[in-house]
């Protein structure tokens, strides 16, 4: 029922990345989240590092214990760190449940918007796909190419450019080294143990 209740009525991020900025449309409500992908990080006297700000407060700070991270900033690729990228995508996501009683967890398409010359890579594509999923995200989707339109914007029919989702790699190799049979076995020797006993 819950499955069912999360497969209808999940919201259906849109989430669109350039090296300066970042755009997450809600497909549903066309509610945005826009803002600069930085992320501020404050050393506190014990070591520790806390996020301080996001977005443009971020650039604001100015401090010697403050490193303002940009996640997408990289001169060859769209992406140079994984867990600020997850905080800030995480951040983004939470704007849309402010105020809500029922938080389902939102499916995302990915898209980056630029530095894709010659397609990504999969190891590209297996951290923008592990980022959302980190952030929040219940399924996630990557696209390249042309802007998605948001009136006519359907997740099941997003191509996804990365395949087959990496939960469900992992699922299918488990499955084909055959775990069923392996329990059968189990069980049947459980069975002999016990009967054997009586």
């Amino acid at each position: 029922m819950l499955k069912w209740i999360q497969k209808k009525f999940a919201p259906v991020l849109y989430v669109q990345i350039w090296e300066d900025k970042l755009k997450v449309t809600d497909i549903k409500t066309k509610q945005t989240y826009e803002d600069v992908p930085l992320l501020a990080l404050q050393s506190t006297k014990s070591g520790k590092k806390v996020i301080a700000a996001i977005g443009k407060e971020a650039n604001e700070l100015t401090s010697p214990d403050i490193q303002v991270i940009n996640p997408f900033s990289h001169p060859r690729l769209l992406f140079s760190d994984f867990h600020v990228g997850e905080k800030i995508l995480q951040h983004a996501f939470s704007t849309f449940y402010k105020g809500k009683f029922l938080k389902l967890t939102p499916k995302t398409v990915i898209h980056p918007m630029e530095k894709t010359e010659g397609g990504l890579t999969m190891i590209e594509v297996r951290a923008f796909r592990e980022v959302a999923l980190g952030a929040g995200s219940a399924d996630s989707k990557i696209h390249v190419g042309c802007p998605l339109s948001i009136a006519q914007f359907d997740f099941d029919q997003v191509e996804d450019i990365g395949g087959i989702n990496p939960s469900q790699a992992r699922l299918k190799s488990s499955d084909d080294i055959g775990l069923w049979p392996l329990l059968w076995v189990a069980l049947f020797i459980l069975a002999a143990v016990y009967l054997g006993l009586h």
